[in-house]
């Protein structure tokens, strides 16, 4: 009989013992002695898995011998195992410095990528100013300017930018007060703008220069929609005026709600349906003063 076999056949009472609420214990010691005795290596142990029932076994038992030899023979399986490991890790271990210079070089690549990716310290060490408000402007417009991920290659660096805008703003007022921080904040507002990408790109590419940036107005810094809108509401109240006072007629008996003036100019359009009342504009000729009734 091979040693798996009487393994197997040790095993095979041993648990009946177990499931019997730990009884034959001096039949259980005996068996654990033959055990000691067999010549059980790694393999046998792995196929019959004899050390989960000696320790099944020594949990159940209340004898002290049975306890202690259980422990014994576990202690020694374990030999076993510790050795399986150790050659597992030299085995490994060969590639481990190959493996240690992947990751340094993929560390490395990393921290290049994060490098590339911060913003530049202020203040460059071109700066021509030591200034804690002005350079914190600069930053600010340098941060706005790079908020686009597209590269703009040959042109200068947001940084440069910044401080010729910057530059040119404080020219014009000699001095850090509230007029310039809120020319600061206006071109900030603008050049962050989703919506008007146009105004940053053609500041980066040189097509508005920032002497002119510096002194443009909202109107004009403004995104497409928004200067659509102005138009729009431009042409509606010349639209007002005109019917007001080309098409209109001068009359004295209309009073103005606001300078108490008669001196006034209506016009009726028929702006519903025809069987309802015309609607009648009224511009008050004194102080411009514009409503209208039904």
């Amino acid at each position: 009989m091979s040693v798996e076999e009487e393994v197997l056949r040790i095993q095979k009472k041993l648990n009946k013992m177990t499931s019997e609420d730990g009884s034959g214990q001096e039949q259980a010691l005996d068996l654990l002695k033959q055990l000691q005795t067999l010549n059980i290596n790694l393999e046998v142990l792995t196929k019959t898995r004899i050390g989960m029932t000696v320790n099944a076994l020594r949990k159940s038992s209340k004898d002290d011998e049975v306890i202690s030899l259980s422990k014994t023979l576990i202690k020694n399986w374990k030999k076993f195992l510790s050795g399986s490991n150790a050659k597992e890790t030299s085995s490994t271990s060969t590639s481990k410095p190959k493996r240690d210079k992947e990751e340094k070089s993929s560390r490395e690549d990393k921290d290049r990528d994060k490098e590339k990716k911060l913003p530049n310290q202020f203040p460059p060490s071109s700066s021509n100013t030591t200034d804690a408000v002005r350079l914190k402007c600069r930053e600010m417009l340098a941060a706005a300017i790079r908020c686009d991920t597209e590269e703009f290659e040959g042109c200068a660096s947001p940084e440069d930018l910044a401080e010729e805008l910057e530059e040119a703003i404080f020219q014009e007022f000699k001095n850090t007060d509230m007029r310039y921080k809120n020319r600061v904040r206006s071109r900030i507002a603008n050049l962050k703008d989703v919506k008007n990408p146009n105004l940053r790109t053609n500041f980066r590419i040189g097509a508005i220069p920032a002497s002119r940036l510096a002194v443009m107005t909202a109107e004009e810094m403004a995104n497409d929609e928004i200067k659509q809108l102005r138009e729009r509401f431009t042409k509606e109240a010349i639209n007002d005026a005109q019917l007001a006072t080309v098409q209109g007629t001068k009359t004295d008996l209309l009073k103005c709600g606001k300078c108490k003036k008669r001196n006034c100019t209506y016009n009726q359009v028929q702006t519903r349906s025809a069987d309802e009342p015309m609607t009648t504009f009224v511009l008050c000729n004194e102080c411009g003063n514009r409503w209208k009734f039904c």
